[in-house]
C-alpha cells in the first residue's frame, strides 16, 4: 500500500513540487495520481509536474518546475539570475540532455548532448549550471556588454577564476560563446563594473573610439575613481543626471578628492552625461588628447 505522505515528503526538497515519475516510484498508482489531481491534492503546473496541496507557487517555484519538467538544469540567463549575476529576465531557461524535451509556455528548453558533471551544482535546492558554464551559455544569448557585466560580477565575487574559465574553454570545443569568454579572459584593465548609465556610455565611447582600456571604479591614492588610466596618470569622473543636484557636502568631498589626486601628480577631468549622449565625437577627441598628453608627460 502506498504511503499517502509521500507527495509532501518528496515535495519538501523541491519547493513544494513533485513529478508523476516520482509519485509512481513511491508506489502511488496512476489512478490515484489522477484522482488527487482532480480533487485538489495535486495541482498541475506542467504535464507530469504538480504542486502539492495548494496552487500558490513559492519563490523560485517556476524555475524548479521547469527543471523537473525537463529533467534538466537551470541555465543561461535564468542561471545567471539565480547566481545574482544579472536581474531576472523571463522566460525561464533550462538545459536538458533529453532529445524529445521541448519548450513550453513559461520556459525555453535548450538541448545538450551531454551535461558535464563538472559544470553542474545545486543552488537554493535547484539544479543549475555553475557560474563558468552559465557565462558560456549567456555569451551565446545575451549582448556582449551583458555578458561582460555578468563575468565581472562573477569575478569580483570570486564565483569564477581565470583558471576555471580556461578549463571550461578547453572542454567546450565548438561552442559559439568560447570566443567571447576568451576575449574577456585576455582583455586588459581588469573588471569593468559600472554603477550608472553615464558610466556605461563612457565605456561604450572608449571602445568605439578604440582608446586604451581603462580600469573602472578602482581606488587610487586612497580614493575611488570612475575611470583610471595609470600610464597616463589620468582620472576621469563621469557626472550623471543628479550631479548638479548634489549637496554642499558632496560637492566639497569631490573637490577634496580632486585636490588630493592632483597634489599627487594625477590629472583629473570631468565628463557629463549630456556630453556623452549628445557630443560623443568631441568628447572622444578630448579624451584622446588627455591620454596622449598624459602618456607623453609620464613616459
Amino acid at each position: 500500500m502506498s504511503d499517502v505522505r509521500a507527495p509532501s515528503q518528496i515535495a519538501a526538497g523541491q519547493r513544494g513540487l513533485v513529478t508523476h515519475a516520482q509519485l509512481l516510484a513511491a508506489g502511488i498508482g496512476a489512478r490515484t495520481i489522477k484522482s488527487w489531481a482532480s480533487n485538489g491534492r495535486l495541482h498541475r503546473v506542467y504535464r507530469g509536474v504538480y504542486l502539492v496541496g495548494h496552487s500558490v507557487m513559492p519563490p523560485l517555484g517556476h524555475e524548479m518546475a521547469a527543471v523537473l519538467a525537463t529533467n534538466g538544469v537551470l541555465s543561461h540567463g535564468s542561471a545567471a539570475a539565480l547566481w545574482q549575476l544579472t536581474g531576472p529576465s523571463p522566460p525561464i531557461h533550462v538545459t536538458t540532455p533529453h532529445r524529445h524535451c521541448r519548450s513550453r509556455d513559461g520556459f525555453v528548453a535548450h538541448r545538450a548532448r551531454y551535461l558535464d558533471p563538472r559544470d553542474l551544482t545545486t543552488r537554493h535546492d535547484i539544479p543549475v549550471t555553475k557560474p563558468a558554464r552559465t557565462l558560456l551559455d549567456l555569451a551565446e544569448t545575451a549582448t556582449l556588454r551583458e555578458t561582460e557585466r555578468a563575468y565581472d560580477e562573477a569575478l569580483t565575487r570570486r564565483l569564477i577564476t581565470p583558471h576555471a574559465i580556461r578549463q571550461l574553454i578547453e572542454r567546450a570545443e565548438g561552442r559559439q560563446g568560447i570566443a567571447v569568454l576568451a576575449a574577456l579572459l585576455d582583455r586588459d584593465g581588469g573588471p569593468t563594473l559600472t554603477r550608472s548609465e553615464a558610466e556605461e556610455l563612457m565605456l561604450a565611447l572608449v571602445r568605439a573610439a578604440d582608446l586604451p582600456h581603462p580600469e573602472v571604479n578602482q581606488r587610487v591614492e586612497g580614493r575611488e575613481v570612475d575611470f583610471l588610466w595609470r600610464l597616463a596618470r589620468l582620472v576621469v569622473e563621469v557626472d550623471g543626471f543628479a550631479w548638479h543636484g548634489r549637496t554642499s557636502a558632496a560637492y566639497h568631498r569631490d573637490h577634496a578628492k580632486v585636490a588630493h589626486l592632483e597634489a599627487r601628480g594625477w590629472t583629473v577631468k570631468r565628463v557629463t552625461y549630456r556630453q556623452l549622449e549628445r557630443d560623443r565625437l568631441a568628447t572622444a577627441a578630448r579624451l584622446a588628447r588627455w591620454l596622449a598628453e598624459g602618456t607623453r608627460a609620464h613616459a
